[in-house]
């Protein structure tokens, strides 16, 4: 019997992933991980059934292009990092507004102006598809709720832009995987324009002030839990994913962290908050 190829294959798995219900098709991407550097090769990630990586520094991508790994490049929609190779170029556009406080060297941008969507939709958006990558990996888009909330008049419209954008890349990219991290008020809106739903830092984060990590007091988690479920309610296809951070040097808290989310329903990575490493499941 002939092998099939690597696209038969993808369209045979896809039609059979519309046929099973939302935790068996939740299997098919565990496990999963994300990662933000270059440094490791290709084969460091050959157990795995979906990585995320930064579209700008990343491991080969040919060696996995042929393996059952779904590839999800990064891309930040509501903030421009200082390093990004057209920061200059899209700081001369007039689209970014302060620096984000919490993150030095990384700026809000004003996702209403038609330059960021142009960027976005015609230029960084392509860039990433034509890599090889899968499908897109959406950043940051929690800001523009957050800055309509600081000055609703200023950046009055911000949340429906950021609603509008996800639905163009759709559009646009009708075949791809899209991954959108939080962005809780945008959920309604795009629930049917994405494939999976993250919930970053949910359970555990690192905490600035405490110098350490630290778990999510449990009403604040019941409260994520209710939200993950609510936008899978509107979308049962969908897929919720969960990205908590905790010390690589405490296996058994990581246990704890995995068991929680996996309770929950959700598809959960632990890592470091740097995302520089590999960090298996214990």
């Amino acid at each position: 019997m002939r092998r099939l190829t690597g696209l038969a294959l993808r369209f045979l798995a896809a039609v059979l992933f519309l046929l099973l219900p939302a935790a068996a098709r939740a299997a098919d991407y565990a496990p999963w991980v994300v990662y933000y550097r270059g440094s490791e090769p290709a084969r460091a990630f050959f157990d795995y059934r979906l990585a995320v990586f930064d579209a700008d520094r990343h491991p080969p991508l040919a060696p996995l292009l042929d393996r059952d790994i779904w590839l999800l490049g990064y891309m930040s929609l509501g903030e421009m990092e200082s390093w990004r190779p057209d920061f200059a170029a899209v700081k001369a556009s007039g689209v970014l507004l302060d620096e984000n406080p919490h993150w030095p060297g990384s700026y809000f941008v004003d996702i209403r102006n038609p330059a960021w969507q142009k960027r976005i939709l015609d230029t960084l958006a392509p860039s990433v598809w034509t890599q090889g990558f899968h499908g897109f990996f959406l950043d940051t888009l929690d800001d523009p709720g957050h800055l309509e909330r600081l000055d609703p008049v200023r950046y009055k419209g911000m949340t429906a832009a950021a609603a509008k954008l996800v639905h163009e890349l759709r559009q646009r990219f009708p075949t791809a995987k899209i991954m959108l991290n939080r962005a809780f008020e945008l959920h309604d809106a795009v629930a049917t324009d994405i494939d999976f739903v993250l919930g970053e830092s949910i359970r555990a984060n690192w905490s600035a002030d405490r110098n350490a990590y630290v778990l999510t007091p449990d009403a604040d988690y019941r409260a994520y839990v209710a939200k993950l479920k609510a936008v899978q309610q509107r979308n049962p296809k969908l897929t919720v994913m969960t990205l908590d951070y905790w010390s690589p040097d405490d296996p058994a808290g990581i246990r704890k962290i995995y068991a929680a989310e996996r309770t929950a329903g959700f598809l959960p990575y632990v890592a470091t908050r740097a995302l520089d490493r590999i960090i298996p499941e214990p």
